[in-house]
């Protein structure tokens, strides 16, 4: 057996799980759980990244001694470094609102339509095409030498060596998912300088070993490789779909719900534009084609909202309020922000005319309600518009935890759901590390060792699917 560190960066927490890879056993044990804060200065919304890095530090301290490690986290932000290396700021949060009203800028240039032809990715106002269009006459852009997106910021300090690995970079709205590659006519268009990227790397190749000063403080001992994985969560969560066979659609839940299906080529039509489908990339050619939903960052803000009371209890009160009296729409950027979620939540039943929660355990529900009809929307779109049926949805990552939830998705979609693994996105990082030392083979092989390794629980659906689909009606009349 080996023994891999997977770094895990989301959007709430980071963590540095091991993973230890047989010929026919996986095994994951969490080494270091540490915060990831936002921080609001006065130019707006940041990320401390420093406190990142040092949380990974002392994850490998307690991991001990590994034979490999790898990064991925969220996706579409940025560090910027000048000619020394050096980080000029704290990276720009993709939740600032710097971006409000930038697209409309891009689409002057580039018709909405012809961006969506030649990229494949959905309209979301953070994407780092925005972001970089919206710093165009800042300081720190015109002072930038190199642009690493998160993951492979955190490689560069651990390993001295910049790249920019090909499933994150898929996420800028930069690259062409036919080519799997730059969309050099769009950033030429746009006026994006594409040298400010280190070369492309693909999940598997190496990308460096920890410098003297790491294992120093780390306390390990060199060498000791860092392996590009998907370095974007999503992707390490789907390459931990526990799936046999094609007709599966998956759902990765966490700080947001990503809900799609896996295939082998994008679908660039003007009607999936228009149902604001992504195209992302995955392993081994695949492409992530899926919709971006809010995902449990509604309750997250509620929670915080109400002082942070014990969710069991509250899931549990949430499980007796009657189903589907209100419903919102998961996807709507105006719950995109942080701040005043319950009443937001209210305003939006009010506004189309349904009972406004008040309790927290009716808010709660109509939050569970309104992500269980998101998925069934995504899913039911994503078969129609990829000509893809399916016959199974699989839950991965945070959501697993949350059975209402699960049991909800499965009602709502009319599909079974088979819910783990929990820690998808750690669990796909090694096993992209354990193939590239040759200990696994390609990704259906992946899933095999998934399903015989890991716990998996599966829901039957249940109830009416005529209720849910008039609470779909009520939205779209909304």
């Amino acid at each position: 057996m080996k023994s891999y560190a997977a770094v895990d960066l989301g959007a709430s927490s980071g963590r540095v799980m091991v993973g230890r890879v047989g010929p026919d056993s996986l095994e994951l044990a969490e080494a270091h759980r540490f915060p990831n804060r936002t921080v609001r200065v006065p130019e707006g919304l940041r990320w401390d990244v420093l406190a990142l890095y040092a949380g990974v530090l002392e994850g490998l301290r307690a991991a001990g001694q590994v034979d490999s490690v790898g990064i991925d986290s969220w996706a579409v932000d940025y560090g910027l470094l000048d000619a020394d290396g050096a980080l000029l700021g704290n990276p720009v949060h993709y939740r600032d609102s710097r971006t409000e009203g930038v697209a409309e800028k891009v689409w002057a240039t580039v018709p909405a339509s012809e961006l969506y032809a030649a990229t494949g990715l959905q309209y979301a106002p953070f994407n780092t095409l925005y972001q970089l269009t919206a710093a165009r006459a800042s300081a720190q852009l015109s002072y930038a030498e190199r642009l690493l997106l998160i993951p492979d910021l955190l490689t560069y300090w651990l390993t001295g060596e910049q790249g920019t690995e090909l499933t994150n970079a898929s996420t800028t709205q930069l690259v062409d998912p036919r080519t799997r590659d730059w969309a050099y006519g769009i950033a030429s268009r746009l006026g994006i300088d594409l040298s400010l990227f280190a070369r492309l790397r693909q999940p598997g190749d190496p990308a460096g070993v920890l410098r003297p000063e790491v294992l120093e403080e780390t306390g390990l001992t060199g060498p000791v490789p860092v392996t590009a994985v998907g370095s974007h969560d999503t992707a390490s969560a789907v390459a931990a779909v526990p799936a046999g066979g094609e007709r599966f659609a998956y759902i990765c839940t966490g700080t947001w719900s990503l809900a799609g299906l896996e295939l082998d080529a994008p679908v660039l039509t003007e009607e999936s534009r228009a149902a604001n489908f992504t195209n992302e990339l995955g392993l081994d050619g695949t492409v992530r084609y899926l919709r971006n939903i809010m995902g449990l960052w509604l309750l997250q803000e509620c929670l915080r909202a109400w002082g942070d009371p014990e969710l069991g209890a509250l899931l549990l009160d949430a499980a007796k309020v009657p189903a589907l009296r209100s419903v919102v729409d998961a996807g709507d950027a105006a719950f995109l922000a942080p701040g005043r979620m319950p009443e937001r939540i209210a305003e939006a039943c009010r506004a189309t005319g349904q009972p406004v929660p008040e309790s927290p355990s009716a808010i709660t529900r109509c939050i569970l309600d309104s992500l269980a009809l998101a998925h069934r929307r995504a899913i039911t779109e994503a078969q129609r518009l990829a000509d893809r049926p399916v016959d199974v949805v699989h839950v991965v990552g945070g959501g697993t935890r949350n059975a209402l939830l699960c049991q909800l998705t499965a009602d709502a979609c009319g599909l079974p759901v088979v819910a783990g693994p929990t820690e998808a996105a750690a669990l796909g990082n090694v096993l992209v590390q354990a193939r590239a030392h040759g200990l696994v083979g390609d990704l259906a092989d992946g899933r095999r060792l998934l399903t015989r390794t890991q716990p998996l629980t599966r829901y039957e659906p249940r109830g009416d699917a005529a209720r849910w689909r008039e609470a779909e009606a009520r939205l779209t009349r909304g």
